[in-house]
């Protein structure tokens, strides 16, 4: 019986096989982005938060800076639905095989629909969980937008003061 590649398993070989450069981090369990970015020792703001979202019948996948929240007014707005909610619990495990907050910013893997917000794009390098609570993945933002190929938009609230 063949075992199934692990998701970290299935973000480094994507990575690797578009020769992009990345590092791993082995670190404490982490169930927040504070947390994250504490165990990390980065900023809130490089955390690439990504959250599963029901669009109309659709589920999609929202990634932004870790210190924003999503724009659900914006979202509708851009996206031109009616109904938007976050997925439940069961959903995401259903979807993803993974607990909240250990959702890579790779949409791709699970066939869901990617929007990055732009404010990720201010960042030179981002943070993600890699499919683990204990496991991060550092990368350039450039190389995540040319690998994944999300649709950028405005998609989060205005950052904090």
């Amino acid at each position: 019986m063949t075992s199934v590649p692990s998701v970290f398993d299935r973000i480094t070989e994507l990575l690797n096989s578009q020769s992009v450069s990345f590092d791993v981090l082995e670190h404490t369990p982490v169930f927040t982005s504070e947390e994250a970015a504490a165990v990390r020792g980065t900023s809130l703001s490089s955390g690439a938060k990504a959250l599963v979202c029901k669009v109309d019948q659709q589920f999609s996948l929202f990634v932004m800076p870790a210190d924003r929240r999503l724009a659900t007014k914006e979202v509708k707005k851009t996206l031109k639905n009616r109904r938007l909610r976050f997925a439940t619990k069961d959903e995401v495990v259903d979807l993803t095989g993974l607990t909240p907050g250990s959702i890579p910013p790779f949409g791709s893997l699970f066939s869901l629909p990617v929007y990055c917000d732009e404010g990720m794009a201010l960042e030179t390098v981002i943070n993600f969980n890699a499919g683990d609570h204990a496991r991060s993945v550092s990368m350039t933002f450039g190389d995540y937008r040319s690998v994944e190929n999300p649709t950028m938009g405005s998609f989060a609230d205005p950052p904090p003061h």
